[in-house]
């Protein structure tokens, strides 16, 4: 997912409008449409609280609103991703996700019923990585 680099300052936090990104899985290939954002709170604790909001458009057509809260840790890699010096890596900082999907389309009627949870990590420009696994 691609974020603009200067975010909207809120009193703790960011917010950034989502600009774009692809989605590649087992059951779900798309790309992420513009017009969604990531707000992030920065508690005293220098952990993040997310609160994101996009649209998934698949490679045939459906259209996915996804919602998810998470937490982030920032850490040193962290900061160091966010300054645009390095990618953090998944086992560098707690980075923890729980996307909703919902739709209309009957083909992916599946994803209104299922719990997913994933793990992140952020690259420069910014650039989120996420890793997102389907609970059964």
């Amino acid at each position: 997912m691609r974020c603009p680099s200067d975010p909207g300052r809120t009193a703790r936090g960011g917010i950034r409008e989502v600009l774009g990104g692809e989605v590649t899985g087992e059951r779900i290939r798309g790309r992420v449409g513009t017009g969604g954002a990531d707000w992030v709170l920065v508690g005293p604790d220098g952990w993040g609280r997310l609160d994101v909001r996009l649209t998934i458009h698949t490679h045939d057509g459906a259209h996915l609103y996804v919602q998810y809260f998470g937490v982030i840790e920032y850490t040193d890699a962290a900061h160091a991703a966010n300054a645009g010096e390095a990618s953090s890596d998944y086992g560098d900082h707690y980075f923890r996700i729980a996307p909703r999907l919902e739709t209309g389309d009957e083909r992916y009627e599946w994803v209104n019923r299922t719990v997913f949870v994933g793990e992140g990590r952020l690259h420069p420009g910014p650039v989120v990585e996420y890793r997102v696994h389907r609970l059964t």
